[in-house]
């Protein structure tokens, strides 16, 4: 899918970031899979003049956390239940000192209507690399996906019950974002 070549911005405006994590351990069923909006971010994509992707840039808010929901548990999640997931995952994701998550394309390998695009994640002051694939779902629209390893950025995975339930090391990344037609003007 070819693109209109220019400095495309995108933001929260046109699209989404989710964050799925899946509960382990042997008290497994007591927990949530959850569903975590993180509703403010913004970037930018760089469209070549042969209408390839040549560079995204994108920041994200972290102390903006929105549980969307709770799959499975012994009980329904409450509004007060969400509010203490997310006040926990800032306090991991230590947001006080570190609010924002960048992550910086470094390359692209496409693949007919999508590819992978490889790059650096910061999240909690730690920067690892991370592929993420993108495809598209429709005229300028694109779905990317990836998984972020907790561990490797220095935050250890939540915990409950000397451990016997616990959120999975690995928790995956969902964007669905429109790139809009008309690029920005650059001065």
């Amino acid at each position: 899918m070819t693109l209109t070549p220019g400095h495309h911005q995108v933001s929260n405006d046109n699209g989404q970031i989710v964050l799925k994590t899946f509960r382990d351990g042997l008290a497994a069923q007591a927990g949530h899979d959850l569903v975590i909006e993180l509703p403010n971010w913004e970037g930018e994509l760089i469209i070549g003049d042969d209408g390839a992707p040549t560079a995204l840039t994108v920041t994200i808010d972290m102390a903006a956390w929105v549980v969307r929901e709770g799959r499975g548990g012994l009980k329904p999640l409450t509004d007060g239940d969400r509010r203490e997931i997310a006040a926990t995952a800032r306090k991991l994701l230590r947001t006080d000192q570190h609010p924002r998550a960048q992550f910086v394309a470094t390359g692209f390998t496409p693949s007919g209507d999508g590819g992978d695009m490889d790059g650096t994640f910061t999240v909690r002051g730690a920067e690892r690399p991370l592929r993420l694939h993108y495809a598209a779902t429709g005229p300028g629209r694109f779905q990317v996906r990836g998984t972020v390893i907790q561990s490797a950025h220095g935050i250890k995975p939540y915990s409950a019950f000397l451990g016997a339930l616990k959120v999975r090391d690995a928790v995956e990344i969902e964007v669905d974002a429109a790139v809009p037609a008309a690029p920005e003007a650059v001065e």
